[in-house]
């Protein structure tokens, strides 16, 4: 009988898991297994911490002719007996069994809520207008009083249709205090 040490695959869909096992060569891959001789986890963040192999028993197949695969040599390489990673594994294992410290969340802040400015038709149309003629000083001193005085409620006119009354409402009563200053 032909041994292989080759990874069968676990778990879910998009979540692979693999166990690392020696089997017959002529079983179906996810088939039946002879020993399972460690993990491969390709969703652990750390890679140093991804593998875990029972490096004796892993020693033992290799010792009577069983053949790794190519991506099990790979790891048998890093991880094994005299693996090039062994040490890198054993501080990312430290790492991960660590308990998570999490901060604490706090106060939440609130962000104020932008203030709206009532739509100005008449700022669109009257600089071009103004601007035929006169200085660029002058017209832009004449628009500032237009915009100015178009732009402040009369106490006597009702507020306009297509201002909200939540926006203006704030809005007009400033404006009020400003001009009996």
């Amino acid at each position: 009988m032909a041994v292989v040490i080759r990874m069968k695959r676990m778990g879910r869909t998009h979540r692979p898991f693999y166990r690392i096992c020696a089997t017959d060569r002529r079983t179906p891959r996810d088939g039946r297994v002879i020993e399972e001789l460690g993990t491969y986890d390709p969703s652990v963040s750390d890679t140093n911490a991804r593998c875990t192999l029972k490096s004796a028993r892993v020693d033992y197949w290799l010792s009577v002719g069983a053949q790794p695969s190519d991506k099990v040599r790979v790891l048998i390489k890093k991880f094994g007996t005299d693996g090039t990673h062994l040490k890198a594994m054993e501080e990312a294992r430290s790492r991960l069994s660590l308990p998570r410290i999490v901060p604490e969340a706090g106060e939440p802040i609130l962000a104020p809520a932008p203030e709206e400015e009532p739509p100005a038709a008449e700022t669109d149309a009257t600089p071009e207008a103004s601007s035929e003629g006169t200085s660029p000083e002058a017209s832009a001193a004449d628009t500032d009083t237009k915009d100015a005085k178009s732009t402040e409620p009369v106490a006597d006119e009702p507020a306009s249709a297509e201002a909200s009354p939540t926006a203006t409402a704030p809005n007009a009563e400033a404006k009020t205090d400003e001009s009996t200053e």
